[in-house]
């Protein structure tokens, strides 16, 4: 199939379109991120790229249109387990739900084990269903890439809510509050202390509250350190805090109703557009920067060595040789 080809069979929801028209545009955003020196190859690849994202956006009945849902937190709070739950929830719904499954990446070889979709097994075979792991491949921040061009094949095939989830993340790697509607964190009890909690950076992005594994001792300690610390300041919006037993479907519904009550909040205060306008600028801004990299390593791979060699002899500063640089482009 050529890509307008596939773009037709993708909105039709055909599952083998999707997926390979999600693997031609991963394919092609990383030979765009890491090639430097506008190779043949990089260069077909980006072309196919450009007419994917072309064919996407002029066909597009609703852009930015998809609930985007973020999940996140650290390893082993399950967060593929909490991603089935919510599958099996909005399924009943009766909504077509994507799944965008990051994995980390080897910083050896490159290979992923992509093994969050062992977890969701049980939705193999739904067609309104549609799983598709990804590899970080170094990107930081608990995304890949082609992340935010994935979430556009997915709304192209009409999925009504797409779940994105992180690889297990830190206290910094917080890229999916710019790409989410909602962004979920994930804690599990034993997981630190308040202090512990009060530090972690990725918890400000939160705009739901999961405490998995409640089951398990200490849960209500987790809680209590939680609300203390959301009631430190003051905003429009107070993530509620929910706990779950993602693994027996325990906490669902309160789950349910934690995300619609964000999602009213979102339409009710005008935030939600906001959100995606973000979006919009971030995925522009993303494809900008990486066409002036390549443009300056074709066009002043000799001039930047250059540069760099009146630097390492201090000849001028960092600076004046990017100002050189920048005039030269213009």
């Amino acid at each position: 199939m050529d890509v307008r080809e596939l773009v037709g069979q993708a909105r039709l929801g055909r599952p083998r379109a999707v997926a390979r028209l999600i693997s031609l545009v991963e394919n092609a955003v990383e030979h765009a991120a890491e090639d430097r020196g506008g190779r043949a190859g990089a260069n077909q690849t980006s072309r196919a790229l450009r007419e994917a994202m072309a064919e996407l956006a002029t066909g597009a009945a609703r852009p930015y249109s998809a609930r985007i849902i973020g999940l996140t937190g650290s390893p082993g709070v399950g967060k593929s387990t909490s991603t089935g739950m919510l599958i099996r929830a909005f399924r009943r719904r009766g909504s077509r739900v994507g799944v965008l499954a990051v994995d980390p990446s080897s910083p050896f070889t490159g290979g992923a084990l992509l093994g969050d979709r062992v977890r969701m097994q049980d939705h193999a075979t739904d067609p309104e269903v549609f799983i598709r792991s990804m590899s970080s491949r170094g990107h930081l921040g608990g995304l890949a890439w082609a992340t935010p061009q994935a979430l556009r094949v997915l709304e192209a095939a009409g999925c009504d809510v797409i779940l994105v989830e992180t690889v297990g993340v830190g206290q910094a790697e917080v890229d999916i509050a710019r790409l989410a509607d909602t962004t979920v964190v994930i804690l599990a009890p034993g997981m630190g202390d308040g202090v512990q909690a009060a530090k972690a950076g990725i918890l400000e992005v939160a705009d739901v509250l999961v405490v998995n594994k409640a089951d398990r001792d200490g849960v209500q300690a987790t809680v209590r350190e939680l609300r203390n610390m959301t009631g430190l300041v003051e905003t429009p919006w107070r993530p509620p805090i929910v706990t779950t037993v993602a693994s027996k479907g325990e906490g669902t519904d309160d789950l349910l109703a934690a995300l619609d009550k964000h999602q009213a909040y979102l339409e009710e205060s005008g935030e939600a557009r906001r959100r995606r306008l973000a979006r919009a600028r971030d995925e522009i801004e993303a494809v900008a920067l990486a066409q002036l990299r390549s443009r300056f390593a074709v066009l002043h791979g000799d001039r930047l060595d250059t540069l760099a060699e009146r630097l390492l002899a201090a000849e001028t500063d960092p600076y004046a040789a990017a100002d050189d640089l920048i005039a030269a482009l213009r």
